[in-house]
């Protein structure tokens, strides 16, 4: 609870965000929700393999304390800084190049397209800023820290939440922006999280803009973080074809979808928070050559995120049309998400399993094996039965939320047995 309450209350706040930037250009209408729903997944599938960064940083890191060399650990971060921002920036080029035909495939309302395209360029502005910020936070969780992660992640909520007051609705004198006043407050807030992440480094991190990164701390880095930075790729991706096979069902469902992601994050930061925790006991744990610890470690965690995961889902299995009436404000939007949300709050406390253990994987280095997993089902599962469920029989929404709930439990399910199993304990790290 000690490393695992910090880092919830940063993903909350992380959360909260993404609640009050849902709520705020809710008022602009389904359009605008659809383009900002839309524009964030596109940017999540282009910052999505730099994102990787954070876990490759954190085995390493933990793996190192654990093994008593705590002097060697500001390479790995100056490593995977260099990297951030070596893929960020032509990341940034191509996909603003790109961005106008990949919205017009993703959504044919031509009014989304007007509004998501800037919105998604305003958001690229940061990736090369957000592949930092993912480095920091793999270092500091893997260093038993996240308390400095947890600050600096909700100063900059405080500065996202209020530039979106200013340049969505046009306070202080500032144009009113719209959905493009969301990006912008984003892009600007990440870019302080950097400054701020920099400031606390060179007071906190030893070696930090100091210690040399060597070779093989460059390849490490590399073997751990690119099967998790395929990974993330690949599921931002696969996102993103969701919210275009929802694009084909109508608006109304895209907007309702945007939503409900938001609200799902509620349940699951809280477990995806608790696993990044778990990732630094485990690594620690096998860098002290106790492999049975590591695993006690992870069944532990699970036990505490199906509780968090569990109690958050109730709301909105219990009272579903009271929470999305301060999202959605039509009648029609709100009856189609009312079930998907139900269905999210039911099956939760389940998907917790998944979200540790996956986690902890990663933690034990073994990201090749949760890559394979995660895409595997994303892919070959979930995506073509949501396409056949939802635009080709016409069950909508709600068929696509039914396969979405049935893949993620099956998918929780194998990351059980493979972590019983024990086959990560023989990973190099």
């Amino acid at each position: 609870m000690a490393l695992g309450l910090p880092v919830i209350g940063g993903m909350v706040s992380q959360n909260v965000l993404n609640i009050v930037d849902t709520a705020m250009v809710g008022w602009l209408g389904d359009e605008a929700l659809a383009a900002v729903g839309t524009g964030s997944f596109v940017n999540f599938m282009a910052v999505a393999f730099v994102l990787g960064l954070s876990a490759g940083v954190q085995a390493v890191v933990a793996r190192r304390v654990g093994e008593g060399r705590q002097d060697e650990v500001g390479g790995a971060l100056n490593a995977a800084l260099l990297v951030a921002v070596g893929c960020g920036l032509p990341i940034m080029a191509v996909v603003w190049a790109v961005s106008e035909p990949v919205f017009e495939l993703l959504n044919p309302d031509a009014h989304v397209v007007e509004l998501g395209v800037p919105y998604l360029r305003l958001r690229l502005c940061a990736a090369a800023f957000v592949g930092m910020n993912f480095a920091f936070r793999g270092y500091w969780n893997g260093i038993n820290r996240p308390s400095v992660y947890m600050r600096t992640l909700i100063a900059m909520h405080v500065v996202n939440i209020t530039l979106n007051w200013v340049f969505i609705y046009g306070h202080l004198g500032a144009p009113a922006m719209g959905s493009s006043g969301a990006a912008l407050a984003s892009a600007i807030a990440v870019t302080c999280g950097t400054i701020l992440y920099f400031a606390q480094a060179w007071k906190l991190a030893p070696g930090f803009l100091t210690q040399r990164p060597s070779a093989d701390e460059f390849m490490t880095i590399a073997r751990l973080s690119a099967p998790n930075g395929l990974q993330q790729l690949l599921f931002a991706t696969g996102f993103t074809v969701l919210f275009g096979i929802i694009g084909r069902v109508g608006t109304d469902a895209t907007a309702a979808a945007n939503v409900l992601i938001n609200l799902m994050l509620v349940c699951i930061l809280p477990g995806l928070a608790l696993g990044i925790a778990g990732a630094s006991l485990v690594g620690q744990a096998l860098g002290r050559g106790d492999a049975d610890d590591a695993r006690q470690w992870g069944w532990d965690v699970v036990k505490v995120g199906m509780l968090a995961m569990g109690l958050a889902g109730l709301p909105m299995l219990l009272c579903p049309e009271f929470v999305l009436q301060f999202f959605l404000h039509g009648r029609d939007s709100i009856e189609v998400a009312r079930i998907p949300l139900q269905l999210i709050g039911a099956s939760v406390a389940l998907d917790a399993v998944g979200m540790v253990l996956m986690n902890c994987l990663a933690g034990a280095g073994a990201t090749r094996t949760t890559a394979a997993i995660v895409v595997g089902f994303q892919w070959l599962l979930f995506l073509p039965a949501a396409y056949v469920v939802g635009p080709v029989l016409g069950y909508g929404l709600l068929g696509i939320w039914i396969a979405q709930v049935t893949y993620r439990l099956l998918q929780a399910s194998v990351f059980a047995v493979v972590w019983q199993r024990g086959s990560w304990r023989n990973v190099h790290v």
